[in-house]
């Protein structure tokens, strides 16, 4: 018998498991629609069902006529009855965002905010943390956990940081942040935050590489569904990779990197600073913008194919720059075919699908997936 029970455990959560799927798949069911999909007994799904309610995980929400002449009782998910809060850091900027169960942003708000290793700082983060979850009418019971992304290498326990020379992160940032928001939290790089979004939005897209231009540029791998961080976890980042024999000097000490020629600043500060307006200013023809732009494809066009070329796989455009590629995705697209040494096309090139939420919502999208998995 005590063998057996651990068994009887494992398939009670199964079934509870499959119901609380279903019902993220969308739509209102049933308990006889459920028994017949799932090929369970209506006393199980019954009983799971009163368990999903109890926890506020679905509610009613309808019924169904039934061939016996009573209306079958429906229910639906419940989707902001958990959250997750995303957070972007950068030198300049906090974004926030709040997702509900179904990776749907609830609210978000970002602020210009210079970063600093202060008590100042990190308040003001905390500070910012309470106006978004009262923005989202999330109490504490609501809340999985909070995901921060942040320009650097983070180890595999999403609480140290291996190497982070962008912003200056001290190797108590997590201390600090859990200081302030008192959930629990979990560091991640941006990259790989924002590339989890993509896997998020099209599941059937199983190998993948994001590529992140922003005012840092980051890669990360996707390999079966999976990110994959490489042995040291380092893979993806394509941004110190040599773009040009001793070119410009890089911040990283070396010279010619990629990270010195596909910035978003690189753009931004041909028009004080503003990546809006500088795409403003070349949809209307700036001269000294069109020359930016072209040089900027070109480097783009030289950065993707070295990737592809050693991956073979979809790549996605993302980060700030990759929020306005929509427009010129096929001028690049046959940039890329023209490199190619095998007749490939630029077709293997999109956009991403997240824009400015990315980082947030990857970071916070990791606490609902596995919530949604571990019901």
């Amino acid at each position: 018998m005590s063998n057996k029970r651990p068994l009887n455990v494992e398939i009670k959560k199964i079934n509870k498991t499959s119901i609380y799927q279903r019902f993220l798949s969308g739509g209102m069911l049933t308990r006889q629609e459920l028994a017949a999909d799932l090929q369970l007994c209506i006393p199980t799904v019954a009983k799971n069902i009163d368990e999903l309610l109890d926890a506020g995980l679905i509610a009613q929400s309808g019924s169904r006529g039934n061939t016996g002449g009573r209306n079958a009782v429906a229910y639906s998910l419940v989707s902001n009855a958990r959250a997750a809060i995303g957070i972007e850091i950068t030198s300049n900027h906090i974004s926030m965002a709040a997702l509900d169960l179904l990776g749907n942003i609830i609210t978000s708000c970002r602020v210009r905010a210079a970063f600093s290793s202060s008590e100042a700082y990190y308040n003001k983060l905390g500070s910012l943390f309470r106006e978004l979850v009262e923005k989202a009418g999330l109490t504490g019971g609501q809340i999985l956990g909070v995901g921060v992304g942040l320009p650097a290498l983070v180890d595999i326990d999403r609480r140290t940081i291996l190497f982070s020379k962008i912003i200056d992160l001290e190797s108590n940032v997590h201390e600090q942040i859990s200081a302030n928001i008192p959930y629990p939290v979990e560091l991640f790089n941006d990259a790989n935050a924002a590339a989890y979004t993509e896997i998020w939005k099209d599941p059937d897209r199983r190998n993948a590489f994001y590529l992140m231009l922003s005012n840092n540029i980051g890669g990360c791998f996707v390999l079966d569904d999976t990110v994959y961080p490489g042995a040291t976890q380092k893979a993806g980042e394509v941004g110190h990779m040599t773009l040009i024999p001793d070119g410009q000097k890089c911040y990283c000490g070396q010279k010619g990197c990629v990270e010195n020629y596909l910035t978003a600043e690189n753009l931004s500060s041909l028009a004080e600073g503003s990546l809006q307006d500088f795409f403003a200013g070349l949809e209307n023809g700036n001269r000294e913008f069109v020359r930016a732009w072209d040089k900027y494809l070109g480097y783009l066009a030289l950065t993707v194919n070295t990737v592809h070329a050693l991956l073979d796989c979809d790549i996605v455009l993302g980060g700030y720059v990759g929020g306005y590629l929509d427009a010129y995705l096929e001028d690049l697209r046959e940039r890329v075919a023209a490199l190619n040494s095998f007749g490939d096309g630029g077709g293997y090139l999109r956009t991403c699908v997240y824009k400015k939420t990315a980082i947030a919502s990857g970071a916070a999208l990791n606490f609902i997936a596995a919530f949604n998995a571990e019901i």
